[in-house]
């Protein structure tokens, strides 16, 4: 199942034995490295330094997995790695750099799908059942929750949260905190909710209703931090709670807002 002219440098450890992977020809392991079951390596695809991969993951042609940050000031001799969840699909010449940090890690879940030519930076930590189309780049130490969608080409600067169930139109340019179950387009502008994402996602139609409403209160007359503090503490909605959070935790960059 290792293709021979596949090469293999320093600790690489398989979970499930060398027959549980498939490695394809030209493609280079070198480093600390531990594979999971039934875990799928295409052709010149490149895994370097300290990086572990879960079950059943697939990495495309061409792709750099636990290369060195984009950071000036990083000292390569910085121990530092990357981890993959399980059931993640990363297509061809996506790359996926490690921490700057050290003993630190760029993190993704579980059940992630990123096309082809994505790029997650240093220190990015990603939830699970999220989808990045072709070219989206995430600069560092950015956090993405679950179940979000980002448009092709859209880029988000560095040090931002994106939260659970939004979407990002494509070619966006994001610098501020995505909200949680909304859509954002542009420059940091949020069109409304993500009804449909959220009605797949399994949120009834009271939740949804509560949601609307809150939304309404901030982005249409402007609620205040005194106002939101009420609204949780009132609500019995995991849904609402979490929305509301985005905006009464700490924000490095702000919050993306109504335009």
């Amino acid at each position: 199942m290792i293709h021979p002219t596949a090469i293999l440098e320093g600790n690489i450890q398989f979970t499930h034995g060398e027959s549980s992977v498939t490695i394809a020809p030209y493609a280079v392991l070198r480093g600390n490295i531990v594979i999971g079951d039934q875990c799928t390596i295409e052709p010149h695809a490149c895994i370097e330094g300290t990086v572990k991969i879960g079950d059943h993951c697939f990495i495309g042609h061409h792709s750099l997995i636990g290369g060195l940050p984009q950071d000036l000031s990083f000292d390569p001799k910085t121990e530092s790695g990357v981890i993959l969840g399980n059931h993640n699909t990363i297509r061809e010449q996506v790359t996926i750099h490690r921490s700057t940090q050290a003993g630190g890690n760029t993190i993704l879940g579980d059940h992630n799908f990123l096309m082809s030519s994505s790029h997650v930076a240093h220190d990015v930590t990603i939830g699970d059942h999220n989808i990045f189309a072709n070219a989206v780049l995430l600069a560092g130490h950015i956090h993405v929750g679950n179940h979000t969608f980002l448009g092709g080409g859209a880029g988000f600067h560095q040090f931002i949260k994106i939260g659970d169930r939004s979407m990002t139109q494509g070619n966006s340019s994001i610098s501020q905190d995505v909200p949680p179950f909304t859509i954002v387009y542009g420059p940091n502008k949020v069109a409304a909710l993500n009804v449909i994402g959220m009605r797949r996602g399994g949120i009834d139609a009271a939740e949804r209703s509560e949601l609307k409403s809150v939304f309404k209160a901030i982005f249409r007359d402007g609620a205040k931090n005194e106002s939101l503090l009420a609204s949780c503490d009132a609500t019995q909605s995991e849904v609402v709670k979490t929305f509301l959070a985005a905006f009464l935790s700490p924000s490095r960059k702000g919050i993306c807002r109504r335009m």
